[in-house]
């Protein structure tokens, strides 16, 4: 892979990532369009640390906020250990399914048929959630609902299955407003995006230039 083919997948990760399009999908999407090897799954998570770099600094104050409730007694601090708490329960199926499927996500499902099936499929069903669910709803966001959403993250390991799509729309079915759907979703993004890069770290035997091009 070339300088410019990383610098070009990098700009593609991160127009995508916060969209509800599937940033998976684009990477394959982009080279196969292109006629370049594909890069690997490793490689596309990888690309995923800038964006990481991008949710601490809008997110990082909110993570440090869950972490120092941790240490306080009582009511000072509920909320924050709750929410936190959500989060970690949140980011186990995604966590289960990245540890046993990755192999299965970057050999079977890294097709293009798949990835225009499920990228329809899914945009209808945020359209439909977003125009037919009440947007100024306030179910109380419970560990089930919590569960619920961290499942629909793990589906996004098929490429073309958006990760904030996803989950955005299962917290709408679950009676979340569209901006409570919308947060939950970008702060489960930090604790996955951080955990899958270091599994995908372990696999470079070094750090090469256009991996950096790509992270930057």
């Amino acid at each position: 892979m070339s300088l410019l083919q990383a610098v070009i997948l990098g700009i593609v990760q991160g127009l995508t990532e916060f969209l509800p399009i599937s940033s998976q999908a684009h990477l394959f999407l982009v080279p196969y369009l292109f006629g370049w090897t594909y890069q690997g799954l490793d490689f596309d998570i990888a690309l995923h640390w800038g964006t990481l770099l991008a949710v601490l600094l809008v997110f990082g104050k909110d993570y440090l906020r869950y972490l120092r409730a941790l240490f306080i007694r009582g009511e000072e601090g509920r909320t924050e250990r709750r929410l936190g708490g959500l989060l970690v329960l949140a980011t186990i199926p995604a966590a289960v399914a990245g540890l046993f499927a990755k192999d299965l996500a970057e050999s079977q499902f890294r097709n293009p048929l798949i990835m225009v099936v499920t990228l329809s499929v899914f945009a209808v069903l945020l359209w439909l959630a977003d125009r037919y669910l009440q947007k100024s709803a306030r179910a109380e966001l419970s560990a089930g609902k919590s569960l619920a959403i961290g499942v629909a993250q793990a589906i996004a390991i098929i490429p073309g299955v958006s990760r904030s799509g996803s989950t955005i729309t299962l917290g709408l079915f679950s009676g979340l407003s569209r901006e409570e759907a919308t947060r939950f979703s970008f702060l489960l993004s930090g604790p996955i995006i951080f955990g899958a890069g270091l599994v995908a770290m372990r696999d470079f035997a070094g750090i090469s230039p256009a991996l950096l091009a790509g992270f930057f």
